[in-house]
């Protein structure tokens, strides 16, 4: 095992490369405080006016600390849905914490928005939920507080595969797996809504508040034409005493909450997958030293050798074929006392034994076939791997073709989507082009993935994307006989320019859950740590076997 990384601050340029990091980081807090507000102020105190506690207060009071409840998705939908109002959080809060010291998934209707109504981002929102609960055989809390599909968008949440109906599926799923559900009617629950409770190992419901029925009083006048309100139709008293649907009538909002809390502390305990832990050791560099250990633009060269020695315990790793395949660092190394297989894009300018130079973030064939064997050495030894995403993508040209890199970065793909460790994914920087999946992308089922503030999610980079499709552009009006001057051509290339770069930003992957969260660099390993111990809840690891791999 060795000791890495250097006193950073004393480089040139530390302190400009700090201040460059830290200020994209106050923006987006001050976005994501924008974001926590859900509808706005007046729609919270109508909220409140009935008595009621906002989604995120719910979610405080359930916990034993608040402060330390990983909330994921919070950007979900950002800048979308403008046309309606917007639907910030897609109306829902989801993350992870502890209750009676037991970690659990709690999931929220955030009924100032639009009634907690269901948009098509909150269907896939509730759904990547489920998804972390499944994989992690973690329990999950139900916080229900809905008026059901927002019906402008009902054909793009209603029936297709992932759509609304896949979150009622899934219940049932984790019912069968033996996965924990209780869920709390603390607002309307209406139409298909009311399954997800009722679905549940235990539903309890508010009084006064909470109801539940297949169709409203509107609706029971205009289709049957029984007159009768909604209290008489499903509240709390009518489906706890009368039909039995739900299990226990609470008194408001705090006292439901409590009895959660009474009923999850005589849960039983659960088998681990052991995954190797010892006692946690901090690095033995400063972490918040990682914002000026990265570079202000994401295709200037860094040291990802100095991102790893902030986060690793002690600073130590035991490093994988270290002077072969540079482009990609493979390392065993501990985080916060969890063993972790690292795999690393190196954006380093690289000199090789021949004398030739590499530039870091691309993957070179021998970088993937030192990375595939890794790989697989880590689903043999039952050790998680991380993944630090910095990648423009495989290295293209003759010599690159002829030497096979198709065929090696098919063999890294494979072991990737084929791993049946835990993988966590942190997009650094870039993330572009075939080199996001080979670094286990979204597309390749990360148990979880996080990006930093400055990180670019695309097919390709700015320039050469820009490049293509202003070509592309006055392709097409040449056909039509029309000529650009030279300024014409700069305006419509900086238009250009512009569209692409906001689809680049971490936001924009945020808003449509590319990503689970957008993180602060400086809490990386607290995110690695909460990743790795909540993957130690489902002990079931299944037989590594790639299938066939071309050599």
């Amino acid at each position: 095992m060795k000791k890495i990384g250097t006193k950073i601050k004393e480089t040139p340029g530390y302190l400009k490369r700090e201040d460059f990091q830290k200020n994209i980081l106050r923006k987006l807090n001050a976005v994501r405080e924008q974001v926590k507000l859900g509808g706005g102020e007046k729609a919270i105190q109508r909220h409140k006016a009935k008595g009621k506690l906002t989604a995120r207060e719910r979610i405080d009071l359930l916990l034993d600390n608040p402060k330390e409840f990983l909330e994921l998705n919070t950007f979900a939908a950002y800048e979308m849905y403008k046309e309606f109002g917007g639907a910030p959080s897609a109306g829902t809060v989801y993350g992870i914490g502890r209750i009676n010291a037991n970690y659990y998934l709690v999931v929220a209707n955030d009924a100032t928005v639009k009634a907690g109504a269901w948009f098509p981002l909150t269907a896939k929102k509730n759904l990547r939920a489920q998804e972390i609960a499944m994989e992690n055989h973690l329990p999950i809390i139900y916080l229900v507080d809905s008026a059901g599909v927002f019906l402008p968008l009902q054909d793009e949440i209603f029936p297709d595969k992932e759509h609304f109906g896949r979150v009622f599926r899934n219940n049932a799923i984790m019912s069968s797996m033996g996965i924990p559900q209780i869920a709390a009617i603390m607002g309307p629950c209406v139409a298909g809504g009311a399954y997800l409770p009722i679905m549940s190992d235990e539903a309890l419901i508010v009084e006064g508040e909470g109801s539940v029925f297949l169709a409203g009083s509107h609706l029971v006048k205009a289709a049957i034409g029984e007159d009768i309100d909604n209290e008489q139709l499903g509240g709390a008293r009518v489906q706890s005493n009368i039909s039995g649907v739900t299990d226990y009538v609470m008194k408001n909002d705090e006292e439901c909450l409590a009895q959660i809390r009474s009923l999850t502390d005589k849960f039983g305990e659960t088998a681990k997958a052991e995954f190797n832990r010892s006692k946690p050791k901090p690095p033995a560099f400063d972490p918040k030293e990682i914002y000026g250990a990265l570079p202000e633009d994401t295709l200037k060269p860094y040291d990802m050798y100095e991102v790893i020695t902030r986060i690793v315990d002690e600073s130590k790793i035991d490093e994988y074929k270290a002077g072969y395949g540079k482009s990609i660092i493979t390392a065993y190394a501990r985080i916060d006392g969890w063993a972790v297989g690292i795999v690393a894009n190196q954006r380093n300018v690289i000199k090789t034994e021949t004398g030739e130079m590499q530039v870091g973030g691309v993957i070179y064939s021998d970088s993937a076939n030192k990375a595939t064997r890794f790989i697989m050495n880590c689903n043999q030894k039952k050790i998680p791997l991380l993944f630090l995403q910095d990648v423009t993508g495989f290295m293209v040209g003759s010599r690159a073709e002829h030497g096979g890199i198709i065929k090696d970065g098919a063999k890294m793909v494979n072991a990737v989507a084929n791993s049946v460790v835990p993988k966590i994914t942190i997009i650094i920087g870039n993330s572009f082009g075939a080199g996001n999946y080979a670094m286990c992308g979204k597309a390749y089922d990360p148990r979880f993935i996080f990006a930093y503030p400055n990180a670019k999610i695309a097919v390709m980079g700015s320039a050469q994307a820009n490049s293509v499709l202003l070509d592309i552009k006055l392709k097409q009006a040449e056909k039509k006989g029309k000529h650009f001057s030279d300024e014409e051509k700069k305006k419509l290339l900086d238009e250009i320019t512009a569209a692409y770069d906001e689809k680049n930003h971490p936001l924009y992957a945020a808003a449509r859950l590319w990503v689970d969260e957008v993180i602060d660099p400086a809490e990386t390993r607290k995110y690695v740590s909460m990743a790795l111990e909540v993957a130690n809840n489902n002990p079931d690891i299944p037989r590594f076997n790639t299938g066939v791999i071309q050599t």
